[in-house]
């Protein structure tokens, strides 16, 4: 399938290649939970930017490292060879495995190092949380057991991608974990959740064949569907406890064009390549979601 598709389709440049398997669509889930943890810390009055940044800069190191991981790991099992959706470097044979290896490893090297100043100027325990989102990043697929073959990348996506980004990123702020930052990290986890669930949702396929056990093969097509529509509504409840500190914080709720749309989508049945709209519209929710609820903190702090 791979090679008749570099026979139909143009070779693209090495640069659009390594775009490509940064997969910039995932990276709203980076920058979300920095902007929700920085407006808690700006509720608490105690943002610091140059922190804020550094965060920043971890997060999406963390991301774009575990794509590539994710990419290696997937392509040397063979996962990618007969999927459904954007180009997958290893998978379809056009860019060395090793060198993806590398790649993984270098973003998770300067997520390490970005994230040893964060805790060298916060708190040094900090550094065993970092450790812990490192080794969850590689393992997701890749080693002896991935829990992501396991029905589990739901649940690491949440904790990682939602609580512990966005609580860590007020924590080096604020110096306490408060319960406006809690409330951004369920929310912020929720939609996080749901970008993993429409991937894999398009993917049931595939990975049922290549016996990738995810959440949505166990729960099947239509519980998975019903599954998106519950974290979107998870994400709602979180703003309005988060509203109970300020009511600007629904300014989040300037995500629902995007939200709705996804959700009509699933919803609808479809299936394949219809469903890679959805990555964008769940992703540009979350962004939103965040950016919303970190303005609305910001103002009623």
């Amino acid at each position: 399938m791979a090679d008749l598709l570099l026979v139909i389709m143009p070779t693209p440049s090495p640069t659009q290649l390594w775009i490509a398997g940064a997969r910039p669509r995932t990276l709203p889930a980076a920058v979300a939970p920095v902007l929700a943890g920085t407006g808690a810390a700006a509720f608490a009055d105690a943002f610091v930017w140059w922190k804020a940044l550094l965060a920043l800069g971890v997060s999406l190191a963390l991301q774009i490292g575990v794509n590539y991981a994710n990419d290696y790991s997937d392509g040397i099992k063979g996962t990618d060879d007969d999927r459904v959706g954007p180009l997958r470097l290893v998978g379809s044979g056009l860019v060395p495995a090793r060198s993806v290896k590398l790649a993984a490893l270098t973003f998770f090297a300067i997520g390490a190092a970005l994230g040893l100043i964060l805790a060298a100027t916060s708190s040094w325990w900090l550094l065993l949380i970092g450790a812990a989102a490192i080794g969850a990043a590689w393992t997701y697929t890749g080693g002896p057991s991935p829990y992501g073959y396991r029905a589990l990348g739901e649940v690491s996506v949440f904790v990682f991608f939602g609580l512990v980004a966005v609580l860590g990123t007020a924590y080096v702020q604020v110096q306490e974990i408060t319960a406006p930052a809690v409330a951004a990290s369920i929310g912020v986890g929720a939609l996080a959740c749901a970008i993993l669930v429409a991937n894999n949702l398009r993917d049931i396929p595939t990975d049922s064949v290549t016996g990738k056990k995810t959440l949505a093969v166990v729960l099947g097509d239509a519980r998975t569907r019903r599954f998106f529509t519950l974290l979107v509504v998870v994400a709602v409840g979180a703003l309005v406890w988060a509203s109970v500190f300020t009511p600007w914080a629904l300014l989040g709720l300037a995500m629902a064009p995007f939200a709705v749309r996804a959700r009509q989508t699933v919803a609808s049945g479809a299936r394949g390549m219809d469903l890679i709209p959805v990555l964008k519209n769940i992703g540009l929710a979350e962004l939103v979601y965040a950016a919303g609820l970190a303005l609305g903190l910001a103002i009623g702090g």
